[in-house]
């Protein structure tokens, strides 16, 4: 059966699986996790998406983000992309990093919100790669520290979270290590793994059942929620406003170019004065950051070998308000 296209539409929750292929180790050190991290904070820093929950465990990661104006697809292009790239230069590796495409899944958000918030940060402790709760307390490598206060990360949506919680924050933040405390022993969660009705109802046999009484019930594997929302999300992803056209390398270098006084044909002439710099910087940063396109794409135009290209781009990160308004409101997205 061929694979059904993603569902997608602004402001969607959603619930983001990657593993490496024929299960190899996405992150080996802590500089492999601090690099997916970093580039996973600036998205969330430009706006692409907020980040509610995540957890990186050896061979596989998951997220639980909201989409902005900018789809799903592009975001994890830059995040995947860039990671892959960084990642094969470091060990000398050539070929793909992550299995297959990544899963996603459009999340209800209640009742399921918090509980992927909890089963996302349970993961390295089923995945035994911390002792017990108290170790995972500690641990930096999921969003459980951050909503803890333990690691700040100023990057993640901490505050939405917590306020399912309590009025204030030390109550909010005990009641939400209660909530994970109680979670230990569910395990597994197969319920939490989409398929709509299919899945929240015990399986096919169930929905089956269900599907004989006198009420129509609607299922898809690409969304954890009640049968109301898998059709009203359907009809309302069916019915979102159409990707605006692309932009063009061209575009964009003209933009930044004017924007710097800087004609486009300098930028590949090798020169290295600040205002180049700076230029290449914005457009490494909307280009690969924002679009989500190729760096390789890119190189030539720049002038600048590829590997070049993604430090490049988090230098422009650190003006992504100022190049965003030379790309245009209207067509980040």
């Amino acid at each position: 059966m061929p694979r059904q296209p993603r569902l997608d539409a602004p402001g969607t929750l959603h619930h983001v699986m990657v593993r490496g292929i024929e299960r190899t180790a996405l992150f080996r050190d802590d500089r492999d996790r601090t690099d997916f991290v970093a580039r996973l904070a600036t998205l969330a820093e430009t706006g692409a998406w907020v980040v509610y929950a995540w957890a990186l465990v050896s061979n596989h990661a998951h997220l639980l983000v909201r989409t902005g104006r900018r789809p799903l697809g592009r975001s994890m292009r830059s995040l995947l992309t860039g990671y892959a790239g960084a990642f094969n230069r470091r060990y000398h590796r050539v070929g793909h990093l992550f299995h297959n495409r990544y899963k996603s899944i459009v999340v209800e958000d209640d009742p399921y919100l918090v509980e992927l918030v909890r089963y996302l940060h349970l993961n390295p402790l089923r995945a035994e790669v911390v002792a017990d709760l108290r170790a995972l307390d500690r641990f930096p490598w999921t969003g459980h520290s951050a909503l803890l206060g333990r690691v700040a990360r100023p990057w993640q949506d901490t505050a939405t979270i917590l306020s399912q919680f309590g009025p204030t924050r030390a109550r909010a933040i005990r009641a939400y290590r209660a909530f994970v405390a109680a979670g230990i022993p569910h395990g597994r969660r197969p319920d939490l793994q989409g398929g709509g009705l299919l899945r929240s109802h015990g399986g096919w046999a169930a929905v089956a059942a269900l599907r004989r009484g006198r009420e129509a019930y609607q299922g898809d594997e690409r969304v954890l929620g009640s049968s109301a929302f898998v059709e009203g999300y359907r009809r309302a992803a069916a019915t979102a406003a159409p990707t605006p056209p692309r932009l063009t390398l061209d575009t964009i270098l003209a933009r930044v170019g004017r924007s710097l006084g800087v004609p486009p044909t300098a930028l590949a002439g090798g020169g290295r004065t600040p205002t180049l710099t700076r230029a290449r910087a914005g457009i490494a940063y909307l280009w690969v950051e924002v679009l989500g396109r190729s760096g390789r794409a890119l190189a030539p135009a720049l002038g600048v070998h590829p590997s070049a290209i993604p430090k490049a781009a988090r230098r422009g990160a650190r003006a992504a308000a100022e190049w965003r308004r030379v790309l245009g409101r209207n067509e980040e997205s």
